[in-house]
């Protein structure tokens, strides 16, 4: 890991953790926050939960991803949650904004701006591979050494059956000349 990701993961990462935490802290103030959202999917999922359970996973999760993607572990799945939830705190925090003054629409830009901010690097850590080919990359050059392992045995064959086919004229010239 280079020195800039060893110490951008963990500045990235500092605000989701404790905006994580402060979710599992105040749950039920979350799940208020959260609550148009958090029915449906309360409605949606296959057994019995309730939003402030939802809640505290959402804010567990936060954490979770958050320390993993910090440590550089997982990195690119807990940048992808981190951008999932942060895109959804967004939305949840854009709606429910009070704009019925001039300071609280002032309030609800900046933090849209830095929500927006924050989901950007995060999205942009989801797709970093440290360097590393990545799984396009990857694919596309192992196609390639398929395609030439390929043409390879092509030719060697050609070469192999023309070789076999002289021999074969050869023996037969050989057998009707005696």
């Amino acid at each position: 890991m280079s020195f800039v990701r060893t110490l951008a993961r963990p500045m990235l990462a500092s605000s989701f953790v404790v905006a994580g935490l402060d979710k599992l802290k105040n749950a039920d103030d979350t799940a208020t926050q959260l609550s148009p959202l958090l029915q449906k999917a309360a409605a949606s999922l296959p057994f019995q939960a309730d939003e402030k359970m939802l809640a505290r996973v959402i804010g567990g999760t936060q954490v979770g991803a958050g320390v993993l993607f910090g440590l550089g572990k997982f990195s690119r799945l807990s940048a992808t949650l981190l951008t999932v939830i942060s895109l959804l705190n967004t939305f949840v925090e854009w709606r429910s904004a009070d704009i019925s003054t001039r300071e609280g629409r002032q309030a609800r830009r900046n933090q849209l701006l830095k929500n927006i901010s924050l989901s950007g690097g995060a999205l942009l850590a989801s797709v970093d591979t440290a360097g590393k080919p990545g799984l396009a990359w990857r694919a596309e050059h192992l196609a390639a050494d398929a395609r030439k392992t390929a043409a390879g045995a092509r030719k060697t064959t050609g070469q192999k059956l023309h070789k076999a086919d002289k021999a074969v004229r050869r023996a037969v010239d050989h057998a009707t000349g005696a």
